[in-house]
C-alpha cells in the first residue's frame, strides 16, 4: 500500500487539472463580442434584421423620423416592407405613420397594436387584398386613413368601428365588388355626416355597376332576392341576378378623375402626383386642399379655361415636359396663392394677354425649353414681368426668327421699343423706355378694347 500511494496521488492530481485548450485565433474574441451587441444596435438603428423566430413583426425598417409642430412623423415609404413594423422601433410613439409604396398584402387582426396614438395612417400604393375586421383595433385617435391604390375588393363596416374619430378615408382605385358583402360599407359611406369617407371609390363589378361611385349605388341593388336555404344550385341563377342590375352604361366622363388618375399624399403637405400618367388634359375634380400639383411628363397640349378653378390652395404647379402649345386666358384663374409655376420644356410660342393676371403672389416662373417667337405677340409676357419685379424667371430666350435665336427676349423687346421711338417720334432718350409710362402705354396698346376701362360715349340726337 505504501508503494502504490504516491502513484494514486499522481493520478488524482492529473484528474483535477483542467483540459488543454486550443489556441484562439486572432480576432475571434472580438467577433463574439460584436455578435452580442448586434441585436441592440438593430433596435436602435433599424437594421431591418429579423429575430431568430423569423416573425416578420420583428422586422425593423430603416425609416426616417422628423417632427413638425410637435408631431412625430415616421416615414417608411418605399422601403419594400411586406408587414407592419413594430411600434417599439422608434424614439416614441408616432403621430403619423407613412407606409405608402411598399409590398404589404394583408392587414391582420391587431396589425397596429402599440400605435394607439396614431392620428394619420398612409397605406396607399401597396398590394393589400385582405383586411381583417380587427386590423385597426385600438386606433381610437385616428382621423385620416389612406387605402387608395390597393387591391381591396371588399371591406366590412366592422373594420371601421374601432376608429370613432375617423374623418377622412380614401378608398379609390381598388377593385370593389359591389355585391351583397359590400352592403354595410356602402350604407356607411352614404351617411350624410360621412361626406369625406370614400368619396371617389367606384365599383369594378358586376358589369351593370362598373364605374358607379360607391356613394351613389342604391344599396338595394347589392343584395338581390336571395335563394332559399338548401336550394339546389340553379345554373341560370347568376344570369337572373345580373338581370337585376341596371344594364345601361355609367355616364361617360369627359375628363379623367384626378383622384383616380393621380397619387394623393397628405403629409407633410397635401400633394397630387400626376407625373407620367399619359394625360392629354388636366384631370377634373382636383381636391381643393392640394398645395402642390405635379403634372409633368404627360401629353398636355392645351390649358383650358377653368382647368384649375377648384385648386384654389395650390402653392406650386409643375407643367414641365409636356407638349403645351396654348394657354387660354382664363386657364390659371383662381390660383391666387400660387408661388411657383414651371412651364419649361413645352412648345409655347407666346402668352395670351391676361393669362398671368391672377397670379398675385407668384415668385418663381420657369420658362426654359420653349420655342419663344420674338415678335409683337411676346411683348405681353415681358411687360408683365417688368411690372412684377419680385418674380424670378429663367429660360426666356428667342427661338425664332433665326437672326434672333438665342437672344434674350427682354433685350429684343427693349431694342424693338427703342427702334420704334426713333422712327416714329425722332431721337428719344432710351432711358424713357424703362419707365412705368412705357409699360402702361404698351399694355394699353396690346390689351383688347373690350377689356379696357369704362368708356365715355357721345350721344347724338337724330331729329
Amino acid at each position: 500500500m505504501r508503494a502504490t500511494s504516491p502513484l494514486l496521488l499522481a493520478l488524482l492530481v492529473l484528474l483535477l487539472l483542467p483540459p488543454p485548450t486550443k489556441p484562439r485565433k486572432a480576432g475571434q474574441g472580438r467577433r463574439l463580442k460584436l455578435g452580442r451587441r448586434l441585436p441592440r444596435q438593430d433596435r436602435v438603428r433599424g437594421g431591418g434584421r429579423q429575430g431568430r423566430s423569423g416573425d416578420s413583426r420583428r422586422q425593423v425598417p430603416e425609416c426616417s423620423e422628423y417632427s413638425d409642430s410637435g408631431d412625430l412623423f415616421v416615414d417608411c415609404q418605399g422601403r419594400k416592407l411586406s408587414s407592419i413594423p413594430t411600434a417599439l422601433s422608434w424614439s416614441r410613439a408616432p403621430d403619423h405613420l407613412l407606409l405608402a409604396r411598399n409590398h404589404i398584402r394583408a392587414l391582420r387582426d391587431g396589425a397596429f397594436s402599440g400605435f394607439e396614438d396614431l392620428r394619420s395612417l398612409d397605406l396607399q400604393q401597396n398590394q393589400i387584398s385582405v383586411l381583417e375586421e380587427g386590423a385597426f383595433l385600438g386606433l381610437i385617435r385616428l382621423t385620416t386613413l389612406l387605402l387608395q391604390h390597393n387591391r381591396l375588393g371588399t371591406l366590412s363596416e366592422e373594420a371601421l368601428i374601432p376608429m370613432p374619430a375617423l374623418r377622412y378615408l380614401r378608398l379609390h382605385d381598388n377593385p370593389w365588388s359591389c355585391r351583397c358583402i359590400l352592403d354595410s360599407l356602402v350604407r356607411t359611406l352614404q351617411v350624410p355626416s360621412n361626406r369625406n369617407l370614400g368619396n371617389h371609390a367606384r365599383c369594378a363589378e358586376p358589369v351593370g355597376l362598373r364605374g358607379r361611385k360607391l356613394r351613389q349605388v342604391d344599396p338595394e341593388l347589392l343584395c338581390p332576392e336571395l335563394e332559399p336555404p338548401n336550394a339546389p344550385p340553379d345554373p341560370q341563377g347568376e344570369e337572373q341576378r345580373n338581370s337585376t342590375y341596371p344594364l345601361q352604361p355609367s355616364p361617360i366622363r369627359g375628363k379623367p378623375d384626378a383622384t383616380t388618375s393621380c397619387h394623393t399624399y397628405l403629409f407633410p403637405t397635401p400633394r397630387l402626383d400626376c407625373r407620367s400618367r399619359d394625360l392629354v388634359e388636366v384631370p377634373a375634380d382636383i381636391p381643393g386642399d392640394m398645395v402642390h400639383m405635379d403634372l409633368s411628363q404627360n401629353s398636355l397640349r392645351r390649358l383650358k379655361a377653368r382647368d384649375f378653378v377648384e385648386a384654389s390652395c395650390l402653392r406650386s404647379l409643375n407643367l414641365s415636359h409636356n407638349n403645351l402649345k396654348d394657354i387660354d386666358t382664363a386657364s390659371l384663374s383662381g390660383l391666387l396663392h400660387l408661388r411657383e409655376l414651371d412651364l419649361s420644356n413645352n412648345s409655347l410660342h407666346f402668352f395670351h394677354y391676361g393669362v398671368l393676371e391672377d397670379l398675385y403672389f407668384l415668385s418663381l416662373l420657369r420658362l426654359g425649353g420653349n420655342p419663344w417667337v420674338c415678335d409683337y405677340s411676346i411683348h405681353y409676357l415681358v411687360y408683365w414681368l417688368r411690372l412684377h419685379p419680385g418674380v424670378t424667371h429663367s429660360g426666356l430666350l428667342c427661338h425664332s426668327p433665326s437672326e434672333l435665336k438665342g437672344k434674350s427676349v427682354e433685350d429684343y423687346v427693349h431694342s424693338y421699343n427703342r427702334a420704334c421711338s426713333q422712327t416714329e417720334y425722332g431721337q428719344t432718350d432710351p432711358e424713357l423706355w424703362n419707365t412705368s409710362t412705357e409699360l402702361q402705354g404698351e399694355l394699353e396698346e396690346v390689351e383688347p378694347a373690350h377689356l379696357r376701362g369704362p368708356q365715355k360715349y357721345h350721344i347724338t340726337r337724330l331729329n
